[in-house]
C-alpha cells in the first residue's frame, strides 16, 4: 500500500480574532523582484491595492539568485555549514527586498514598513532549515496597517521560541510565510504573485498548449506540489487549508485573474475530473532491508526527512523515495544503520491529479494503457483517492507527462 505524507501544521496563535477581511497579504517571488526596475513595480501594484481601499501586507522573496548565491558562498568556506549560522546568513536576501521595496512605497507618496520575521512576530521551533511555525504574534503588524501604513514582511524566516536565533523555513518558505500572516490577520486573501498567469494543466515548457486552471481544490492542489508542480510549496498548501485561507495565484507582469486555491464546496470551482499533470524529473527511490518499518520511519523523521511514497514489499524489505533536496541525509542516515539499502537516481515521477477520479472508474485503466502505447513502463506505481503516480525512467517523463495530457484531454477548455 502506497501513502503519501503530509506535514502536520501547528494551529497558529495570532492577534487577529474575528478577521479582517479588507487585508490583503501580497507575496512576490524572486522572478518578480528580481532587480530594482521589478521592485519598483511591486511598489507600485502594493499602492495601487491601498488606493483600492485595501489594507497591504506585502510578503516578498529574495531577488533572483541571491539565496543561491548566499548557499555557494556558504559551501565555499565550509562542506557542512553550520546550521545556526546558514540559516542567519541565508535570511539576508529576502531583508534587502523588502527594505528596497519600502523606499520605493515611499517615494510612490505612501507610508511604508519593513519588518525582518522575528519583527513581525513569526515565531517557530529550533530546526534550523526546516522550521515548522509555531505561533504569529501580529501586534507590531496590525499596529502599522492601523497607522495606515503598508507592512512588508521579509518572507522565509522566523525566530525561534525557545533559543532566539534566526529560523528559516524551508525552499518557498515565502509562500509560507505569506499564508501565517493571512491566517493570523483574518485577510480576505492571499494573493501568490510569480511569473506564470495561474496553476496549469501541466508544466508548460513540456506541454506548450497546457491550460490555465480557473480553481483547483485544495485537496488537488496538494497533490499537485507533492508530485512537482512547483507554483506553490506544498507546506503553504497545507497551512492554507488548515485555516481556511482562499489563495489566489497570479502573475505579476500581467492583470489575469489567475488561480483560486479553494474547498470543493466554493463557487469558484470548476468540476473537472482530472485537474493536471504534475512531474519531477529525479525522485530518488530507496531500497532498505532488514529493518522493522516503525523504527526506520521514525529514524526518517527525527531528521526531518519528508518521505513520500511508501512501498511495503515483503515483511522484509521496504520501498520508499524522497525529495532529492533530502538525499544527503537518507544516505548519511541509512549508512549508520545495521541494514542493507540501495538507491536508484534514475527515475523520476509523473501524476495525475483529479477530485474527479474518486468516482470516477477507468481512469488508472487509461492512463497505463497510455503510458503502454508510448512504450514507458512505470517501475513503481502509487495511488490516494485523487491521484495515480507512476515513477519511470528520468528520459521518459516528459514524453508521458505530454501523453498523458492529450490522453485526458486537458488543453480543452
Amino acid at each position: 500500500m502506497a501513502t503519501t505524507h503530509y506535514e502536520t501544521v501547528p494551529e497558529v496563535a495570532g492577534d487577529a480574532v474575528s478577521g479582517s477581511p479588507d487585508i490583503v497579504v501580497m507575496k512576490f517571488g524572486g522572478t518578480s523582484v528580481a532587480d530594482t526596475e521589478k521592485i519598483t513595480e511591486v511598489a507600485r501594484r502594493l499602492v495601487r491595492a491601498q488606493e483600492e481601499g485595501r489594507r497591504v501586507v506585502g510578503v516578498l522573496s529574495a531577488m533572483g539568485d541571491t539565496t543561491d548565491e548566499l548557499i555557494r558562498l556558504a559551501h565555499q568556506i565550509s562542506p557542512r555549514p553550520h546550521p545556526r549560522e546558514y540559516d542567519m546568513l541565508i535570511s539576508v536576501g529576502e531583508r534587502i527586498s523588502n527594505s528596497l521595496c519600502a523606499m520605493a512605497v515611499h517615494d510612490l507618496g505612501h507610508e511604508a514598513i519593513s519588518l525582518t520575521g522575528s519583527q513581525a512576530g513569526i515565531v517557530t521551533d529550533t530546526v534550523h532549515g526546516k522550521a515548522k511555525i509555531a505561533e504569529v504574534r501580529a501586534t507590531r503588524i496590525n499596529d502599522a496597517l492601523d497607522a495606515g501604513k503598508i507592512v512588508l514582511v521579509a518572507g522565509f524566516q522566523g525566530v525561534s521560541a525557545d533559543s532566539h536565533d534566526v529560523t528559516t523555513l524551508g525552499r518557498g518558505g515565502s509562500n509560507l510565510t505569506a499564508v501565517a500572516l493571512a491566517a493570523a490577520l483574518g485577510a480576505g486573501a492571499c494573493e501568490m504573485y510569480t511569473d506564470v498567469e495561474g496553476v496549469y494543466t501541466a508544466d508548460p515548457r513540456l506541454v506548450p498548449h497546457a491550460r490555465r486552471l480557473p480553481a483547483v481544490t485544495y485537496e488537488e492542489m496538494l497533490e499537485l506540489s507533492a508530485s512537482g508542480a512547483k507554483v506553490l510549496q506544498l507546506r503553504s498548501v497545507e497551512f492554507a487549508r488548515n485555516h481556511d485561507v482562499r489563495l489566489q495565484v497570479r502573475s505579476t507582469f500581467s492583470d489575469a485573474e489567475g488561480t483560486w486555491i479553494v474547498d470543493e464546496e466554493d463557487p469558484v470551482l470548476e468540476k473537472a475530473i482530472i485537474s493536471g499533470v504534475a512531474h519531477t524529473d529525479c525522485e530518488p527511490l530507496y531500497r532498505v532491508r532488514h529493518i522493522d518499518a516503525a523504527r526506520l520511519f521514525e529514524r526518517l523523521a527525527a531528521a526531518n526527512v519528508n518521505v513520500d511514497t511508501i512501498l511495503q514489499v515483503s515483511s522484509d524489505e521496504i520501498v520508499f523515495s524522497a525529495p532529492v533536496e533530502d538525499r544527503e541525509a537518507c544516505e548519511e542516515l541509512l549508512g549508520g544503520l545495521d541494514v542493507e539499502w540501495s538507491m536508484r537516481d534514475d527515475l523520476g515521477k509523473v501524476s495525475l491529479v483529479g477530485a474527479g477520479m474518486k468516482s470516477h472508474p477507468g481512469i488508472a485503466a487509461q492512463a497505463f494503457a497510455t503510458l503502454g502505447g508510448i512504450g514507458v513502463e512505470p517501475e513503481v506505481i502509487s495511488t490516494s483517492p485523487i491521484k495515480i503516480a507512476c515513477h519511470v525512467r528520468t528520459e521518459d517523463v516528459p514524453k508521458a507527462v505530454a501523453a498523458l495530457h492529450d490522453a485526458f484531454e486537458l488543453g480543452a477548455a
